[in-house]
């Protein structure tokens, strides 16, 4: 007969033992299949994120840049100065950021995180993203992932959208509002189109119900989107 403690020291004991065997599983997974680097697929050794090469290879956007759009400045014109693109084509935001340039290194890290189910790149470009829109969640009210139609996200598995705002909102401490913004239709890849098309493209794709507009009207709102590796972080103030 067992007495009164054996139920809890033996699911004690099995506790341990369960921790035992994920550790031991989590340990031969490391020895048979090391950390790679996501862009070249070298192996990383006992690091995480980009191996030393292709790190070398990333473009960060630092300032100066253009107070409106981000875009890179050749040289440091002073504070606040806008870019003649923000100036012949005023955006409907206030400021938006990117992390990187797009170059190889991003272009291999966007399409495996859009493409091929790699979830785990998130946490990386989340925290690139960021860095990137300090000044822009500083005074934040809420993230807005851009959504995916239903068709698209069926095919990707998840919003990658969604995924890089949860990153950033643990980051910066800004709440995301899932559900904010609608997707009506599904449009072309913006990919290869100019401001016209890709403004063209998006028009009437998007729609802020009744329930959405309680939660964003009057609050500084930062659209998160992975459109061309964190190219839109944008803050805008809200008219609804």
């Amino acid at each position: 007969m067992n007495g009164p403690g054996s139920t809890s020291q033996e699911s004690s004991i099995l506790a341990r033992a369960g921790h035992g065997l994920r550790a031991a599983f989590r340990f031969t997974l490391d020895v048979a299949l090391p950390p790679l680097c996501p862009s070249c697929r070298e192996p990383l050794g006992d690091g995480a994120g980009l191996c030393a090469a292709c790190w070398s290879k990333l473009s960060l956007i630092e300032p100066p840049y253009c107070a409106r759009l981000g875009i890179p400045f050749v040289y440091d014109p002073g504070p606040g100065l806008l870019s003649m693109e923000a100036i012949a084509n005023p955006p409907a935001y206030q400021r938006a950021r990117a992390a990187v340039r797009y170059d190889e290194v991003a272009k291999t890290l966007v399409h495996g995180f859009k493409y091929s189910d790699r979830l785990d790149l998130a946490p990386m470009m989340g925290r690139w993203m960021a860095r990137a829109g300090r000044e822009l969640l500083s005074g934040a009210d809420g993230l807005v992932p851009v959504p995916l139609h239903w068709r698209r996200l069926w095919g990707r598995r998840f919003n990658q959208s969604a995924a890089l705002a949860g990153v950033i909102s643990d980051i910066a401490g800004v709440p995301v509002l899932h559900g904010a913004l609608r997707r009506l239709r599904a449009t072309r890849q913006q990919v290869g189109l100019s401001q016209a098309q890709r403004a063209e493209n998006v028009q009437g794709a998007f729609r802020i119900d009744a329930q959405g507009k309680a939660a964003v009207a009057g609050r500084r709102l930062v659209l998160v989107d992975v459109l061309v590796f964190a190219r839109v972080v944008a803050a805008a103030k809200s008219t609804i």
